[in-house]
């Protein structure tokens, strides 16, 4: 038994009094509404928990249903003593524990490490504090020791439906108060918070910590059941649940959206396909290589933190499903850099099990998994491309050419030549300048590539450039808008190296 572990498990019993809830009875109180064994709703009217335990005869994790006549049985075959064993606060339909087959959420569970005798103490006065004060944390039903940390469960007193809008704003609720929870040095010892999914699976109370010193996961009843009502208390009014949008409110009719996203229509309306189509990443892919944004991420392993590692992993699933990554050259490059990961400093190790549970991330559910939830995960910042505002291709075509000054950009962005000479027409830019601004280079070659027999004199009356000008960039066709442009591709140069060659 570890120090924090011992000193968390006083404080409940000894200092507190809490009353102690063995395996059975917490997930019989928490899921009181499984089906019995041979029942079958088809209708998915009960939905039933699943959880996960370890295979040891095939070294696998395996799922399975909580059946209410079967628990007391099977929780002593397959979770008390475990070396692993999974659940999450919601209950499903079908037989995965997949969030697109979330029916109905029963606990919001929190994660707490490094939680030692001074953090306890500091979480206990919080809970005794109301919620409008700035560090006060909501007391939660059960308190669950996982070895080194602790796991808040808040039980709600009845279950919330999952419509597809309050999956999403549950998500920010948790974020939000697993930062208001999260408090480095108050609450706990670990500096990096870790967000975690509402579908996030946590050791089951009875087994063993298989990470830590092989400590019994104890729970302890510290609260009652809370509402959705009140736990908002304690967030920001913008990350709140309301219950009355189950769906996000379309802002345009239908034949405004026939009109304005045929191909949406074709495929939601026409088609009935409701399933979110897949972002076609490799269509935005600039360069030859499909996988490009998948291989970048592999390159950030420097800066995972300690308690990332997992995440990380399955953020690079995400990436490979998103890229259309084979799933066997996936596991062919987690292993490749699984070492690395793992070398990442940490309390704990990571294990092959745990690399085996972030593969499931390569899954359509993650299809739309955003840029934010991706740090929030990994725990570094992702830098995103500046556009000033601008969709891609306006920006694409306005910074191509010039800038603000109206002087050649230094940043030239990449993009196809036909976007640049057409936004060049558009401009006028194509029948030159006034002296001084800086493109009589492209002036004189634009005027030669459309007049290739032309003379010099020709080119002087047409453009208005003077004839010093015209005679010193005579020969310069390789500079800027011209020839070269079609030969090479310009737009990985810089100004300034144009105007060194």
């Amino acid at each position: 038994m570890n120090e924090k572990y011992k000193a968390v498990f006083d404080f409940f019993t000894k200092e507190q009094g809490y009353e102690e809830v063995d395996g059975v009875a917490f997930y019989r109180e928490i899921f009181p509404y499984n089906e019995n064994r041979g029942e079958l709703h088809e209708d998915f009217s009960h939905p039933n928990a699943i959880y996960l335990y370890h295979d040891a005869d095939w070294c696998r994790l395996r799922r399975r249903i909580m059946l209410n006549d079967e628990w007391e049985a099977d929780y002593n075959s397959f979770v008390k003593d475990s070396e692993l064993a999974l659940c999450s606060g919601l209950v499903y339909r079908k037989r995965a524990n997949k969030l697109q087959n979330a029916q109905q959420m029963n606990a919001l569970i929190f994660d707490l490490d490094e939680v030692g005798d001074d953090e306890i103490r500091t979480i206990e006065l919080r809970w005794n504090v109301e919620p409008e004060h700035l560090r006060s944390i909501p007391r939660p039903t059960f308190t669950v020791l996982s070895g080194t940390g602790l796991h808040l469960y808040y039980v709600f007193d009845k279950p919330i439906d999952l419509y597809p809008n309050i999956k999403l704003q549950l998500k920010q609720l948790k974020y939000d108060l697993t930062f208001r929870i999260w408090e480095y040095k108050s609450t706990s010892q670990e500096k990096n918070i870790q967000y975690q999914s509402i579908n996030q699976s946590f050791r089951m109370v009875g087994s063993k910590n298989s990470k830590g010193d092989g400590e019994i996961v104890r729970a302890f009843r510290t609260g009652g059941k809370v509402s959705l009502d009140w736990l908002n208390r304690y967030t920001e009014p913008q990350n709140c649940v309301n219950l009355n949008r189950p769906f996000k409110p379309t802002q345009i009719t239908l034949p405004e959206a026939k009109e304005r996203y045929p191909e949406w229509y074709r495929r939601v309306i026409v088609e009935g396909q409701k399933k979110p189509k897949k972002w076609a990443i490799n269509e935005k892919v600039h360069g030859s290589d499909p996988w490009a944004l998948y291989h970048w991420w592999m390159k950030q392993v420097p800066q995972v933190l300690g308690g990332h590692r997992y995440y990380y992993l399955m953020c690079m699933a995400i990436y490979a499903c998103k890229c259309d990554v084979p799933k066997k050259q996936l596991i062919r490059d987690m292993n490749e850099i699984f070492d690395k990961v793992a070398a990442v400093q940490h309390k704990n190790p990571l294990t092959r099990a745990d690399m085996k549970s972030a593969l499931e991330a390569y899954d359509k559910e993650y299809y739309d998994t955003s840029i934010r939830e991706i740090e929030y995960w990994a725990g570094f910042q992702i830098e995103k491309n500046k556009r000033n505002g601008r969709k891609q291709s306006e920006h694409l075509r306005a910074d191509y050419w010039v800038n603000e000054k109206g002087r050649p950009s230094a940043n030239v962005c990449r993009q196809n030549r036909e976007i640049a000479l057409e936004y060049m027409r558009e401009q006028g830019e194509i029948k030159g300048r006034p002296k001084g601004s800086g493109t009589a280079t492209y002036v004189v070659a634009e005027w030669r590539s459309q007049h290739p027999e032309g003379r010099k004199a020709d080119c002087i009356r047409e453009t208005g450039l003077s004839k010093p000008t015209v005679y010193k960039w005579w020969e310069a066709k390789e500079l800027y808008y011209s020839k070269y442009v079609l030969e090479k591709d310009m737009m990985q140069l810089s100004w300034k190296e144009m105007q060194s060659e």
